[in-house]
């Protein structure tokens, strides 16, 4: 990659429901090229071992009515089993995530438990101390018999407290959550004793929705997708922090989290470390608008394309981007540079060396997560260029696109494996000293030097040979497998 010189100094379906309608989703941008983990297989053919993927995992797209469907079936087969409504099965089976197996052994050993676990019954000794009255316990007005309701706790209210308690709850976007009103009772009510309580059809729609929503999110098997304004959702048969993508609006996320796709780092860790980058949104924008120099002349430069190989013509000096090294002596330890040398003795020293090298330790990990989001960006251009180049050669007769389409394929998986790398990062950040950090940090170190080559390789092409660079794809692909077999939990 050659450097751009800054001539400034740095300056310090119609029918469906829609679960997420009411609700705004924040856009991620972490530079994707879209559908890079399609078309690419046939240039990086597996062998043997290598022929496994861990990212391999079978999901299916459901629309609003193919769900409700499978929610529906379930629920009509619990409560013939347990003879109870099909209201309250819908309770028991949000209580327990719908794992149906897991109710009808609970139910087997005790029918009544069952119940009281999944808050549609109250215990035998609350149930016992209420007493008759023709009083309503929220309003304490005098009510007629007939208009007294209770659940199966007994504790009575008037018709006009239930409405107004319903009605207020659900437009808060409350679901399956609507329970009894009396102090300290938990008991859920079920949906056909809310719905004759709605005073309209706009409120009533809006429980259907929030309901679905709350038996989808229940669901261990099901999510909702995440796409703004899309109803669509996700089943699998064994949930696990995978890559799923909707077949509808190609909302790319983590099945588990809802998040953006973030292997090898499990969902909890992505978290803290994205709230963490968030709180120290400063010190992230400090880095963002970072220069760096030259290390031959202290010219003020930037990337102009996704490779840390930087080659600067004017000096004819090629060196790292991310640690400013000379690029000839990395040798084969090169990417030491991504490796964080801890100081052994920093738990002897000050609190405030200890903060300060806490603070080194995080700059060192964000600036380099920040840097490969900033180089998939680049190589974005990258692969818009690529596609420009093979229409070119396409129309004036040098070939068809299937001839080239090997191009356009080493720019996505060029793209798929520093995604990966990308959140490498995070997962080093949060490990803890020992052997198997060493093994991982070897083999991200492995990873990301095969990714520079195939980067550089990808931004040549044409001084490159198909076979070259589909042998580059090979290796880098094999690398990423590697680490995720290793480290990406399954």
């Amino acid at each position: 990659m050659s450097v751009d010189m800054n001539s400034q100094g740095s300056d310090s379906n119609e029918e469906d429901y829609d679960p997420n309608c009411e609700e705004e989703e924040e856009d991620e941008d972490p530079g994707d090229i879209e559908d890079y983990y399609d078309g690419v297989a046939n240039d990086v053919e597996q062998q043997g071992a290598d022929a496994f993927d861990p990212e391999e995992y079978q999901f299916t797209c459901l629309t609003y009515k193919e769900s409700e469907s499978t929610l529906n079936e379930h629920m009509a087969s619990l409560a013939a089993t347990l003879k109870v409504s099909h209201a309250v099965a819908k309770l028991v089976l949000v209580s327990f995530h719908w794992q149906i197996s897991e109710i009808l052994e609970r139910h087997k050993s005790n029918a009544a438990q069952l119940l009281v676990e999944a808050r549609v019954q109250p215990t035998s000794s609350k149930h016992a101390m209420v007493h008759s009255s023709h009083h309503c316990a929220v309003c304490m007005q005098f009510v007629r018999k007939e208009n007294l309701l209770s659940l199966a706790c007994q504790h009575q209210f008037c018709r006009s407290c239930w409405e107004q308690h319903c009605t207020v709850l659900v437009k808060d976007g409350v679901g399956v959550g609507v329970s009894c009103m009396a102090q300290d009772c938990l008991l859920r009510t079920p949906e056909d004793f809310v719905f004759p309580l709605l005073p309209s059809e706009e409120l009533k729609d809006k429980y259907r929705r929030y309901l679905f929503r709350d038996y989808v999110e229940s669901h261990y098997q099901l999510q909702l997708c995440p796409g703004a304004d899309c109803p669509m959702v996700i089943q699998v048969q064994e949930p696990k922090a995978r890559r799923v993508q909707c077949n509808r609006c190609n909302e790319v996320f983590c099945f588990k989290c809802r998040q953006m796709y973030h292997a090898p780092t499990d969902c909890a860790t992505i978290r803290k470390w994205l709230t963490k980058c968030a709180d120290d949104s400063e010190t992230a924008n400090y880095i963002s608008a970072h220069t760096k120099d030259c290390p031959k002349c202290n010219i003020c430069i930037e990337k102009n394309g996704g490779c840390n190989h930087m080659v600067f013509l004017l000096f004819s000096a090629d060196f790292c981007w991310m640690c400013l090294g000379d690029w000839k002596t990395h040798g084969s330890e090169y990417y030491e540079c991504s490796r964080y040398k801890e100081n052994p003795d920093i738990v002897n020293q000050s609190q405030q060396a200890q903060a300060r090298e806490a603070l080194k330790k995080y700059l060192f990990y964000f600036e380099r997560w920040e840097n490969h989001n900033k180089s998939l960006q680049l190589e974005a251009q990258t692969y818009q260029r690529i596609q420009e180049k093979i229409q070119e050669r396409v129309m004036n007769n040098l070939g068809t696109w299937i001839d080239w389409q090997y191009l356009q394929n080493a720019a996505k998986l060029l793209a798929k494996c520093r995604y990966t790398l990308q959140y490498t990062y995070p997962y080093a950040y949060y490990m803890e000293s020992g052997p198997r950090k060493k093994l991982f940090e070897y083999q991200q170190a492995q990873l990301e030097a095969e990714i520079e080559n195939l980067s550089w390789k990808v931004e040549r092409a044409d001084s490159y040979d198909r076979g070259d660079l589909e042998n580059q794809m090979h290796i880098a692909e094999q690398r990423r497998r590697t680490l995720l077999k290793d480290f990406h939990d399954t």
